[in-house]
């Protein structure tokens, strides 16, 4: 196969790698022998009083967590489903489980009780470890699902003793209550106790499942993506190979992405383990000047990031108050990295921001800019190593097309998944012949260098979220006075796209967008949202009735042109 993107690698960098047999949590045990004093974690509020944990700690709670899940009955291939923001206890839940050869099923902790439940079940995770703050959502859940062994923890448990203390006099006048766990449940600390800090036998294989990614995919139904140990192993070395320069046991990583999500996974919290570098966790993104605090104090030298963020840092009020010089490279993925804010960060911190592209189903990372090479602005750059590329015909996926020429994106590398859990018919759509088909629409230059011409199909990106429609749909279906609903992303300067919703009534019903709204407020996460609802008599469609989505969002872009 032809690769001319091969001509602009960084030097340095090679297009083919060797991808040891092990799994995952193999490189935080290499890590602990060659770094073991090392700091694996900083976690608190972006200030002096934030702690530290080295890569020997970590390894230790690791271990402990692992064998105590272990006595619980949490075995080979069992699905341990995580209900937690950044913060150490992930990083300890996800690895553990790993030792365990069980499968992490994160769940986005932005989650109401309703989208919590669908995951659990379709996971069919007996074990689920979670925020006390969250903890009620899984009160709500549990007797519609298999779930066995709930373990809660606190966000304060990993701060230093005065931070805790200010954070407990603080939530204490705020809510003036503790939890109360059910009879049967556990406390995270509780469970370390139990468990012994050697490290569990259990043979785990590279081809053995390691997460389940959920994804709404091209149609809007969640399903998961199955990441095996040699995946993600291969995508942490592909990474580190893209990043000349980086040095082992001193690099710092902002994990201000989420954890549960793919991309931070790989790009922030595996890439830090095998490099022995520090994680600054950050708990919540949306609190800018902790984040600031976090770059200004501790010095990180990585940034992943979305475009979002990187836009609110340019145009955040008292910037100058902050150092920001120490950041050396910022990879951009999940939307699209508008050249004014990529030219903008770059002049203000001197680090390198380039663009990049991945899906849960490839790990997630298949290509990204050279980072000191020939970045070429408004694309997502070329293939990683080992990775190749076509643009396929959107109708068959059989033909490849020429160069320059729009068609769907379809990869194939080491960092492909196995296939999606438990769905053997989307399986086969997604994967033909050791391709992944994205769904994403893209041109491929001579060079090349790929641009995505149009997202997934339908999907929203609001603040770097993706927003599959039908989910959002399928809740104002179930309101007793709509008949039909559509959404659609509409173009927002602050989130990139916000959610429309157009509904039609019931005959002889009334409503108000609020009262949509509110029903919306208690079946959506925040990001899902439509901001604003418009009430209609019909709603556009083809022939055969299907909603003409499309048609509705051409209308808003001509309400915003004139």
């Amino acid at each position: 196969m032809n690769k001319p993107w091969l001509a602009f690698y960084d030097k340095g960098v090679r297009p083919n790698l060797e991808y040891p047999p092990v799994p995952m949590h193999y490189f935080l045990e290499q890590t602990v022998t060659k770094y073991p004093d090392s700091i694996a974690t900083i976690f608190g509020n972006g200030s002096k009083l934030d702690a530290k944990m080295t890569y020997r700690q970590l390894n230790d709670e690791v271990n402990r967590l692992a064998n105590a899940l272990a006595q619980m009955g949490v075995k080979k291939g069992d699905r341990v489903a995580l209900y937690l923001p950044n913060c150490p206890q992930y990083v300890i839940s996800y690895y553990a489980t790993l030792k365990l050869g069980a499968i992490v099923a994160p769940n986005n902790p932005l989650y109401v009780a309703r989208e919590l439940e669908f995951q659990v079940n379709d996971a069919g995770a007996e074990t689920i470890i979670c925020l006390s703050r969250f903890y009620p959502n899984v009160q709500k859940i549990r007797a519609n699902t298999k779930l066995r062994n709930v373990i809660v923890t606190n966000i304060k448990e990993y701060f230093s003793p005065l931070l805790r203390l200010l954070f407990t006099v603080a939530k204490e006048k705020k809510e003036g209550h503790h939890v109360t766990l059910d009879p049967g449940d556990y406390w995270f600390k509780d469970v370390l106790a139990r468990g012994t800090p050697v490290k569990p036998n259990v043979e785990v294989r590279p081809e053995d499942t390691a997460v389940l990614l959920y994804t709404g995919g091209t149609t809007g139904v969640p399903k998961a993506a199955e990441i095996t140990h040699r995946n993600i192993v291969a995508n942490t070395l592909q990474c580190y190979e893209w990043l000349p320069g980086v040095e082992m046991g001193k690099e710092v990583t902002l994990t201000a992405l989420p954890l549960y999500h793919s991309y931070a996974m790989t790009t922030c919290m595996n890439f830090a383990v095998y490099v022995g570098g520090a994680m600054v966790l950050i708990p919540n993104p949306r609190e800018l000047v902790s984040v600031l605090k976090a770059i200004d104090l501790h010095k990180p030298t990585l940034f992943p990031g979305v475009p979002t963020l990187y836009n609110a840092i340019n145009n955040f009020p008292d910037l100058s108050k902050y150092n920001l010089k120490s950041i050396k490279v910022c990879i951009s993925g999940a939307a699209g990295l508008p050249v004014e804010v990529q030219k903008k960060f770059q002049d203000l911190t001197g680090a390198r921001l380039v663009e990049g592209y991945g899906l849960s189903e490839a790990s997630p990372v298949v290509t990204a800019n050279p980072v000191y090479g020939n970045n070429r602005i408004g694309t997502i750059g070329i293939p990683w190593p080992d990775t190749d590329v076509k643009i396929m015909d959107l109708e068959t996926g059989t033909k490849e097309m020429p160069i320059g020429e729009p068609g769907e994106l379809v990869a194939r590398g080491p960092q492909v998944m196995k296939g999606y859990w438990k769905r053997p018919d989307e399986t086969a759509k997604a994967l033909r012949d050791g391709w992944l088909y994205t769904g994403d629409i893209a041109k491929m230059d001579a060079d090349g260098y790929i641009q995505i011409v149009d997202r997934k199909k339908d999907m929203i990106i609001v603040s770097g979220f993706n927003v599959y429609p039908r989910d959002v749909e399928e809740v104002l279906y179930q309101h007793p006075k709509v008949l039909e609903a559509v959404v659609a992303g509409i173009p927002d300067p602050k989130s990139g796209e916000r959610v429309k919703a157009y509904i039609v009534l019931k005959p002889g019903q009334t409503a108000t967008a609020e009262e949509i709204m509110a029903y919306c407020r208690e079946n959506l996460t925040g990001y899902k949202r439509p901001s604003e609802i418009e009430f209609r008599d019909s709603l556009p469609k083809t022939a055969v009735g299907k909603i003409l989505r499309r048609q509705l969002v051409e209308e808003e872009k001509k309400k915003a042109g004139g």
